[in-house]
């Protein structure tokens, strides 16, 4: 029972700490029109939406906003938020 136990939160711990870690890469500013920052709930530095120039879906983007622009929020709260809403997440 008690190696169960010390398994499972071995586990806990390991996805817990590996979904801080990831980062999603940041976008190329050269495919972007727009290059606002914003600081999220965390504290980090994240890209404002922004159109791309070829529309194509840029790197790291979480959502494509409904004015069609491309969020890089890392939260599902508020992304796109004074963009339409999300119109698909990606």
């Amino acid at each position: 029972m008690r190696v169960m136990l010390a398994a499972a939160f071995a586990a806990c711990l390991l996805a817990a700490s590996s979904a801080e870690a990831y980062q999603p890469a940041p976008p190329d500013e050269a495919q972007l029109q727009e290059h606002g920052h914003y600081r999220n709930r965390d504290g980090d530095e994240v890209h404002s939406p922004a159109h791309t120039k070829d529309g194509r879906v840029p790197d790291g983007a979480s959502a494509k906003c409904r004015d069609g622009s491309y969020s890089f929020s890392r939260h599902r709260s508020g992304t796109c938020s004074h963009h339409g809403g999300v119109a698909e997440w990606e």
